[in-house]
């Protein structure tokens, strides 16, 4: 499941309450359109965070690394905004949601088409993965790096990673949705990855029973130990 294409509206609900996206799949840039990555991470994180599950009746393993009390949340590539907006709905109201310049219209209508439902407008910031500036003018380091469907252009891919690594805190997480779309960018992304952190695939059973696609995986990213 690639692009959800045919309406361009699309409906999540997140504990409660139902987010209302719209997209415009006939843009030139990919921000534009909710990608299967973004729906499969945020009906995971609804599924095991811990106030949107009954811990009488699941056990819940994830229940400590989704403890969003006092946590801070950057999310990277965020486009059309699902996952940043699911995670607030959930609890982690300190988050950022960025993206490139041109997604920025996209986002922001996003987020007004959803401030009822939300009780606010959230933060944006223009965030560019190889500007040093703008890395530094989000206050890293962050709690979570929140991204989805980000790896697709092998030209990008250590950017990418070199961002995460300056965004994310030495005791964080990344929590990625996952989805091959470039097999030279795949390989690239896991190859540098695999220096920087110690990755966590989540079993697909532990995915959201109606969000479990065969070719979309999450993925949590915890920073290596540097040898003193």
């Amino acid at each position: 499941m690639g692009i959800l294409l045919g309406s361009p509206g699309i409906d999540l609900k997140i504990k409660d309450k139902t987010l209302s996206l719209q997209q415009d799949n006939s843009s030139f840039h990919v921000g534009t359109s909710v990608w299967s990555g973004s729906l499969v991470l945020s009906k995971f994180l609804d599924r095991w965070t811990p106030l949107s599950t009954n811990p009488t009746t699941t056990p819940n393993r994830y229940s400590t690394l989704l403890d969003f009390h006092n946590r801070r949340a950057i999310e990277l590539g965020t486009g059309c905004g699902v996952t940043g907006m699911a995670l607030y709905l959930l609890g982690l109201t300190d988050i950022v949601l960025t993206d490139i310049h041109p997604v920025m219209p996209a986002l922001k209508h996003n987020l007004k088409r959803n401030k009822l439902v939300l009780g606010k407008m959230l933060k944006t910031a223009i965030l560019y993965w190889s500007n040093e500036d703008q890395i530094n003018g989000v206050n890293p380091p962050f709690d979570y790096v929140i991204a989805a469907d980000v790896v697709y252009i092998e030209e990008s891919v250590g950017a990418l990673v070199k961002a995460m690594e300056m965004l994310v805190k030495d005791d964080g997480v990344v929590l990625l949705g996952y989805q091959l779309r470039s097999p030279e960018a795949d390989k690239l992304f896991w190859e540098i990855c695999g220096e920087a952190f110690v990755i966590e695939k989540v079993p697909k059973e532990d995915l959201h029973p109606e969000y479990c696609y065969e070719e979309t995986d999450v993925f949590i990213f915890r920073k290596k130990k540097k040898n003193l």
